[in-house]
């Protein structure tokens, strides 16, 4: 427990230190994995530096979590010099206006495509309706956008947030009947990601399906903790305070568990396998795998963050004339202590 419990605090406050780097660096030109040079997003590259290079303009909503970074570094490493690529990176710093910004940046450098990961799902009509006016593919990863024309963004790549929040569901079904407490009033309190986002509609309205289902589970309270561990640690410490009978806890992401698990602890509130407290998480970052592993976490739904391939796929296609899906969807698992030791050798993320 107390090895897993400085894991947590590591997390909690690198992952602030992380983001006041990445903040303080944004927006920054990314070739290859490690490696960058300093450009601002109005500035369009050198003729000389893109030569026979397809150049790709990436909005990335922000830094706020270790999966964020995992999913950054995937694209990073999939659009490189080596493969064909000149990319161009600007973290919004989970700011809309800052995406909008940077994609009319994109624009007007006459970028060959766009791709950005957006912030929240509305509000995207105008600019992206001038990408297309501009020519210019636009892919959408991660969260989706609500555009009253879908011609407006060529496809998305993502992951199904809302079979995400039913998996949630369906585990605490089967985890109920195997603890004979089926029956039992279910108190559940529910840690909620950035509001409007895909992942935070998708898993609540996903789990929330379930939920309807069973008159004896009560969501106590929902509230959003933004996906970051020091908002989970404040949110989680003040649900403790006002619900002294809770049975489960579900978090939109790994880095609020983290945050949760720590306000548990200093509460002195048992939690995981043979906790007062079951904890639903969601992504499956190596970190909580461990904390799964050692029977911290119950049950960790994936939301995978290796998305740049499919980017790679697609704009390849793209050049070459060929058709490609309006959507792609990518794999994804669940994790519990019964399966999650076989999956960690591998994980590097």
């Amino acid at each position: 427990m107390k090895k897993a419990m400085e894991k947590i605090k590591q997390v909690i406050f690198g992952h602030v230190g992380i983001c006041i780097l990445l903040l303080c660096a944004a927006p920054l030109l990314f070739i290859g994995h490690g490696l960058f040079e300093e450009i601002e997003v109005e500035q369009a590259p050198p003729d000389s530096e893109v030569k026979d290079l397809i150049v790709v303009g990436f909005s990335q909503l922000g830094s706020e979590s270790g999966w964020r970074t995992a999913h950054t570094l995937s694209i990073q490493d999939a659009l490189t010099k080596d493969a064909g690529y000149f990319l161009i990176f600007s973290n919004a710093r989970q700011i809309q206006e800052n995406q909008i910004k940077a994609i009319r940046s994109f624009i007007s450098q006459r970028v060959d495509y766009i791709v950005f990961a957006p912030v929240i799902e509305d509000g995207w009509d105008t600019v992206l309706q001038e990408a297309k006016d501009a020519g210019i593919p636009v892919i959408i990863i991660d969260r989706m956008v609500n555009v009253a024309d879908s011609s407006l963004y060529t496809t998305w790549i993502g992951t199904d947030a809302w079979k995400e929040g039913e998996k949630a569901g369906k585990w605490l079904e089967r985890h109920l009947r195997e603890k004979n407490r089926q029956s039992e009033d279910i108190n559940i309190v529910v840690l909620q990601g950035t509001i409007g986002s895909t992942a935070q509609i998708g898993r609540t309205e996903g789990f929330e399906e379930v939920a309807s289902r069973h008159d004896n589970w009560h969501i106590l309270e929902s509230a959003t903790a933004e996906f970051t561990a020091a908002r989970g640690k404040e949110v989680m410490g003040e649900m403790l305070r006002r619900y002294p009978n809770i049975d489960v806890l579900v978090s939109q992401n790994d880095d609020m568990t983290m945050g949760a698990v720590e306000a548990m602890q200093e509460a002195g509130v048992s939690f995981g396998e043979h906790g007062q407290v079951a904890v639903i998480s969601f992504d499956a970052i190596r970190d909580a795998l461990e904390m799964v592993d050692e029977g911290l976490i119950n049950v960790d739904i994936e939301c995978n963050p290796v998305q740049g391939a499919y980017i790679d796929m697609i704009i390849q296609k793209l050049e070459n004339g060929e058709p490609v899906e309006k959507s792609y969807v990518v794999e994804e698992n669940i994790f519990t202590r019964e399966n999650v030791a076989e999956f960690l050798e591998g994980r590097t993320y």
